[in-house]
């Protein structure tokens, strides 16, 4: 995500607001900030953390 640039929700039509985030990945637990909207929930997963952490825990898995 660029530096400045706001994100908005599609359904609500807010701007995301950053808040920690808790995930529970194939057994694995882990918490980031993130651009969720304030009124569904929903949450924006950037790129970078589906193909960077999330990778890191299937790859972890695979080696056990």
């Amino acid at each position: 995500m660029e530096k400045g640039k706001k994100l908005i929700c599609y359904k609500c039509k807010v701007e995301l607001k950053p808040e920690r985030t808790y995930f529970n990945y194939l057994g694995h637990s882990f918490h980031t900030d993130l651009p969720r909207c304030p009124k569904c929930g929903m949450v924006f997963v950037p790129e970078e953390l589906a193909k960077g952490k999330m990778a890191e825990v299937e790859h972890l898995l695979e080696e056990k």
